[in-house]
């Protein structure tokens, strides 16, 4: 994707909010609004993604040497 001549890479015409489905916006991208964009930080703050795994909190490796 090429930037326009003003710097502003033009957004995917198929583009989503990936909160509320909504097309996104330029200014707020990849979100429609900044209370979309503000939603999804207030996920990634609490912890409401993450990433599964098999690991339990105690095998970060305190006890290892190696």
């Amino acid at each position: 994707m090429n930037a326009t001549d003003d710097g502003v890479i033009p957004l995917p015409r198929a583009a989503r909010c990936p909160i509320c489905r909504k097309p996104a916006s330029r200014q707020h991208a990849p979100f429609c609004s900044g209370r979309c964009r503000d939603i999804d930080l207030g996920r990634w703050l609490t912890g409401s993604y993450r990433i599964a795994t098999e690991e339990t909190p105690d095998d970060g490796g305190a006890g290892e040497t190696g």
